[in-house]
């Protein structure tokens, strides 16, 4: 008679347990379909470090700060591309000048100038010149005797080189009144257009010197202190970003027609269970996984799970990084 009882009350066991086991699994689901899935919040994070190098004067952020897109966080000091950029200015400013001296051609009084030496080289070529006939007059009423040979020479070397004057006073006057070429112009526009580009790197640099928040984030991390050298490579502070926030759960198979991107969920936490935040699917991995060990599910943990991101909206920042977090999927109508 024991056998028979013991075998009885194991069954009604069995019976109690499977049935609480169901009850727990609607539970779950709150009877009405609702598919409930668990995963972690993932908040997306930035290294944040200066373009160039330097050592740091200030450093404006705490752990633990929120900060606002384009607040200052931290500066270099930039005292000696300062002075680099004005110099870098004042020639700017020389190349300016010289390109507009160019263009601008030479003065009238400079061309007055010019004119008048053509007219003294003149002079001074046709009283050369004259002397050379004057002298071979005398030399041919005196059949060479009342002037020398080495006289006539030099009387008329003379009035070579007055003319060859002449001729590089006419030119000069000439190219004066044609003004600069073309490609002295193209070289003098070119050297003013580096001399800018000069000045705008150098202020490009200063003004990175500003280590600025690419938007709305809270300080994790603060990696270093005034004096120290920084570079590209070496960051500076570490952000976990206000937005978009994530929760990263697991879903079978069979629950893929429910969890198509663009789903409204419901998410929750253990912190705030009556004050859900309303979510969207984002992404649904198009590879099967096996469950991660940090995910709690009902099923074997080697059975093969599906990536989602669901998007949610934390006006008020309840969320932290890496809280657990239960996404509720509305009831399914049918595909």
């Amino acid at each position: 008679m024991k056998k028979p009882l013991i075998l009885g009350l194991a069954a009604l066991i069995l019976i109690l347990g499977s049935g609480g086991w169901w009850w727990h699994r609607q539970a779950a689901n709150k009877d009405d379909g609702t598919l409930t899935l668990h995963g972690n919040v993932d908040i997306r994070q930035v290294s944040l470090a200066f373009d160039g190098s330097g050592r740091v004067a200030e450093v404006l952020a705490q752990e633990g700060d929120r900060v606002h897109a384009g607040a200052v966080v931290a500066r270099l000091d930039v005292s000696t591309m300062k002075l680099e950029a004005e110099q870098a200015r004042a020639q700017s400013e020389a190349q300016q000048q010289a390109l507009l001296k160019l263009r601008n051609g030479s003065r009238s009084e400079e061309l007055a100038q010019l004119r008048s030496r053509v007219v003294a080289a003149k002079a001074d070529a046709e009283r050369a010149q004259d002397e050379v006939a004057r002298l071979q007059e005398v030399s041919a009423s005196t059949r060479g005797r009342g002037v020398s040979a080495q006289d006539l020479q030099r009387a008329s070397t003379a009035a070579q080189v007055a003319r060859a004057k002449l001729d590089e006073q006419i030119e000069a006057l000439r190219l004066a009144e044609r003004g600069a070429r073309k490609e002295d112009l193209a070289a003098s526009e070119a050297q003013a257009k580096a001399a800018l580009a000069r000045v705008a790197l150098l202020d490009h640099q200063i003004a990175q010197g500003e280590l600025k928040a690419p938007s709305d984030a809270t300080v994790r991390s603060r990696l270093v202190e005034p004096g120290d050298m920084v570079s590209p490579q070496r960051p500076v502070f570490a952000l976990a970003l206000a937005g978009p926030k994530w929760v990263r759960v697991y879903a079978n198979e069979p629950d893929l027609g429910r969890v198509r991107p663009g789903t409204h969920v419901s998410v929750t936490t253990d912190s705030a269970p009556t004050k859900p935040l309303q979510g969207v699917v984002g992404f649904v991995s198009p590879v099967a996984e096996f469950t991660p060990k940090a995910v709690q599910t009902d099923e074997l943990r080697t059975s093969l799970v599906y990536e989602v991101r669901v998007r949610v909206d934390d006006p008020q920042d309840q969320l932290r990084m890496g809280q657990p977090a239960t996404a509720r999927f509305p009831v399914a109508t049918g595909n």
